[in-house]
């Protein structure tokens, strides 16, 4: 995408009516709402006829909805990496999960700069409650990026029930439901201190799997369920497994929802609302049967029967970049700023948070400082600059599972992957006709089609060359 060098119970219709215009708050609160593998079709607004999500909805209704919102990477670490320090993964050294097993010294490196540490310098009030998965080394802990305080887990993974998390700095085995916990103590974070402008990054690990167990009253809807799913009719589907799956996904979602109620009634009842901006986003999206798999990025086909392996693609995977996997749910409630029903079309990514969030603290970018994204303020703002790049470039090297370096440049209308380690893996994807991703043009002889993929073949060689892909420099010995 663009490269960029530069140094709340429910917001519903009736409370926004109830509450008179405000001007936009020079210093206000951050409420970051951030989910894992949260798909933006598993929503109400998005209009899926099974969803339970008011209180997202409310966000979304009442705010901007950024429709084009993708993440640079679409699995967990990679993905939030680019969130904190506006950079790509293959540039942090950090380019697919982090595997506690295999790498448990790996991390965001020290000297990373981060928007959580210039808010923190510009006296904001600092939280991480949740997921971080950013490394598990004391010298890669949240609080050495920015966050005054941290409750919740290092690694990537947790249960959603009775789990265990850092607490006060110790590991502390918690009762209960983790969704629950984590936004009791969100409610607690913003109650404290309230003469002092708070920032609160509030990471979800729900909707990852495993999706069960979740309160009565999120599965109630759910558990006799006989759902609708995206293509019933996909070759050799595994439709019941699918149907499962989305019954208890759907259900973790709503455990998400009726939390984010519970901090959207917190801030009504502290009188917060008006001076806090709220941002819900996501990690990147999820395939539930879309193209025959299920997942993430390193995708798994969900078939009767398993693919057969390759070299580097061991049966049953299905690494990809579909936008199903890339795209992700993004909404800002702004007070003062954002209007409701606003959508914006122009396409945007995880990059471009941290010149947003400087900006809406009216902190100033420190002149030498490299960054990718950019700020996103003109858009909540109805500005809509003309010369708004809705190119965009995403990256993928997978390496526990299958072993991939996939490299990805996307244009409103055309789309085009390349494997640098699988050639025969290539995709081009025409997304005005074929939005769903169903047919691979990578080998058509018409010759307007071989013109815009040896354009987009440029435009990805382009954006490795200028970020200093170690992946490119293979490419060019051969190797």
């Amino acid at each position: 995408m663009r490269n960029v060098l530069t140094s709340f119970l429910i917001l519903s219709a009736i409370f926004s009516l109830s509450v008179p215009p405000v001007e936009a708050a020079a210093q206000p609160n951050l409420l970051f709402i951030f989910t894992d593998d949260q798909a933006p079709w598993a929503l109400g607004e998005s209009g899926h006829p099974h969803a339970k999500t008011p209180h997202i909805d409310s966000i979304f209704q009442n705010g901007a909805y950024l429709v084009n919102s993708f993440t640079t990477t679409p699995v967990c670490s990679p993905s939030r990496a680019s969130l904190v320090a506006s950079r790509y993964g293959s540039e942090l050294g950090i380019t697919d999960w982090l595997h506690p097993g295999t790498e448990p010294e790996h991390g965001l490196k020290p000297d990373t700069v981060t928007w959580m540490q210039l808010l923190k310098e510009a006296g904001y009030r600092t939280g991480l409650i949740g997921k971080w998965h950013l490394g598990l080394l004391d010298k890669q802990h949240p609080t050495q990026f920015g966050y005054d305080y941290f409750m919740g887990f290092r690694g990537g993974g947790n249960v959603p029930k009775d789990p265990t998390l850092e607490v006060n700095g110790k590991e502390t085995k918690l009762k209960g439901l983790l969704p629950d916990l984590l936004v009791d103590d969100a409610i607690r974070f913003i109650g404290k201190e309230q003469g002092t402008p708070f920032l609160l990054s509030l990471h979800f690990r729900a909707p990852h799997a495993r999706w069960l167990p979740v309160a009565d009253e999120d599965w109630a809807p759910f558990e006799n369920l006989d759902p609708q799913i995206p293509n019933p009719d996909y070759p050799d589907l595994n439709v019941e497994r699918v149907k499962k799956m989305t019954r208890e996904y759907l259900a973790s979602v709503a455990s998400v929802d009726r939390n984010v109620g519970r901090l959207l009634q917190a801030l009504k009842q502290q009188n917060l609302q008006q001076n806090t901006i709220i941002i819900f986003s996501s990690d990147h999206g999820y395939n539930m049967g879309h193209n025959g798999i299920w997942h993430k990025g390193n995708g798994h086909w969900v078939l009767n029967r398993n693919t057969p392996d390759s070299k580097t693609i061991p049966t049953g995977q299905r690494p990809n970049m579909y936008d199903n996997s890339l795209r992700i749910p993004t909404a800002v409630l702004w007070p003062g700023v954002t209007q409701p029903h606003q959508k914006i079309k122009q396409t945007v990514s995880n990059l471009d948070w941290f010149p947003t969030l400087l900006e809406m603290a009216n902190v100033p970018l420190p002149e030498k400082i490299t960054i990718r994204g950019t700020s996103l303020v003109p858009l909540l703002k109805n500005q809509n600059p003309e010369e708004w790049d809705n190119g965009f470039y995403a990256e993928y090297s997978t390496k526990h599972q299958s072993q991939t370096h996939m490299r990805m440049y996307r244009t409103p209308e055309w789309k085009l992957i390349r494997d640098f380690l699988n050639p025969g893996r290539d995709e081009l994807y025409h997304l005005t006709a074929d939005p769903a991703e169903t047919t691979n043009l990578i080998r058509s002889q018409d010759p307007e089609v071989i013109k815009i993929r040896e354009q987009l073949h440029q435009k990805i060689l382009s954006q490795m060359k200028s970020i200093d892909d170690k992946v490119l420099l293979k490419i060019d010995q051969g190797t």
